[in-house]
């Protein structure tokens, strides 16, 4: 099929209001012989991003570190292998944005300008079906969880943005465990047309008060955020919104804010592990440290003293790390805490490596995991932002 029909076949889907309301596996079909393709076949990652779980009973789950699916998730680029039953299976890395979806495997007799050009459109077009529907369809949330979720952890889940965001300028990815048994972690993160703004908050406690408490910290966080208050005022709508609906209740936080043009990163550390700067494959030790502020929630232990402010000139290519102590605090097999310069030096050497931010944070966490034979005696939360602004002429 040439470019010229590709064209006019996926703009005839697309104007088909009948598309629209398909199951999500119908519409693949139907689109895929629409732009002259033998067969399409979606997989999307599970929750802690160890299998690719296809939308369709009739294809098995892949491991996302021993396939070739698993390497197209993992490094964002096109995978072609031959079929068994004849022809060759490309596979798409499938991504709405930044966030990394899973893997869309296009089936063809060859492997031609026209049909890259057609997976191309389709791995687009599902990239964007897929996040509008999965926010109204359990049936995505049923495929891709390997085990019951208990309650704190559903709840907290609802508020959590896309695990990783980005543009031009900055990424910020991030991680968050035991995946379906949470007590009090969260974060969060957002971009505007000048600023990322990233927020890790660790509540008192392992219940679903701990949760509702990160819940309500994170929506006052926002609220506060899209008004357009600074951070100084954020921070302050984050305290009082505590100490008005949950007195009883408090929590450590990172609030940080980045130019996107200027690099200059301002955060302000309520009680909680100061953020780590790596830079030239270095840990920067203490360039981040501050002495730290009583936790949010407890605006009395201020006696009349405003938030601190900080701020940090980044330089291009700089990578920050906001976390939770469950991450250092974490036993390996011998008994012996995880560790700072153990978690800083994973980070060092994926970078060093080229690896993604989002994939350094994936296999990070699963590290971790595996040092507890997957399970952590607390919630273990990483966000980490790499600034890479465009080189100028």
């Amino acid at each position: 099929m040439s470019a010229e029909a590709s064209d006019e076949h996926l703009r005839d889907f697309l104007a088909d209001p009948v598309n629209s309301t398909l199951e999500l596996s119908a519409a693949v079909a139907r689109c895929a012989k629409a732009l002259g393709l033998t067969h399409a076949v979606v997989y999307l990652a599970d929750l802690q991003q160890r299998c690719l779980v296809p939308l369709t009973d009739v294809a098995s789950i892949l491991p996302i570190d021993e396939s070739l699916a698993g390497w197209t998730y993992r490094t964002q680029s096109l995978r072609v292998e031959e079929s068994g039953t004849g022809g060759v299976t490309a596979w798409f890395p499938l991504l709405d944005g930044a966030e990394r979806l899973g893997v869309l495997a296009v089936y063809t007799p060859a492997l031609t300008a026209a049909s890259l050009t057609s997976g191309r459109a389709l791995v687009a077009l599902l990239g964007m079906m897929i996040t509008s529907k999965r926010a109204y369809k359990d049936s995505f949330a049923r495929r891709t969880r390997t085990e019951p979720m208990r309650l704190p952890a559903e709840l907290l889940r609802a508020f959590l943005p896309p695990r990783t965001i980005g543009n031009g300028h900055v990424v910020s990815t991030a991680v968050l465990e035991p995946a379906y048994d949470l007590g009090g972690d969260a974060f969060d993160h957002c971009l505007t047309d000048t600023t990322l703004h990233a927020t890790v908050v660790d509540a008192m406690g392992h219940d679903l008060a701990s949760g509702l408490t990160s819940a309500v910290s994170l929506a006052a966080c926002r609220n506060a955020r899209r008004t357009g208050a600074d951070l100084p005022e954020l921070v302050d709508s984050v305290d009082q919104a505590l100490a008005d609906w949950l007195p009883d209740q408090f929590c450590t936080a990172v609030l940080a804010q980045l130019d996107l043009a200027s690099g200059m990163l301002r955060w302000s550390n309520c009680g909680h592990p100061a953020p780590l700067l790596i830079r030239d494959q270095q840990l920067m030790v203490d360039a981040l440290e501050r002495e730290p502020e009583p936790p949010m929630g407890l605006p009395s232990l201020l006696a009349g003293r405003s938030r601190q402010t900080h701020e940090c000139a980044l330089q291009p290519g700089d990578r920050v790390l906001l976390y939770t102590d469950g991450v250092i605090e974490a036993r390996t097999p011998d008994g012996s805490l995880f560790g700072l310069e153990r978690f800083a030096d994973y980070v060092i050497r994926a970078t060093a490596a080229g690896e993604l931010a989002s994939e350094t944070l994936r296999r990070l966490i699963h590290s971790i995991l595996g040092t507890q034979t997957g399970r952590l005696r607390d919630d273990a939360t990483i966000l980490l932002l790499e600034w890479q602004p465009p080189v100028r002429a």
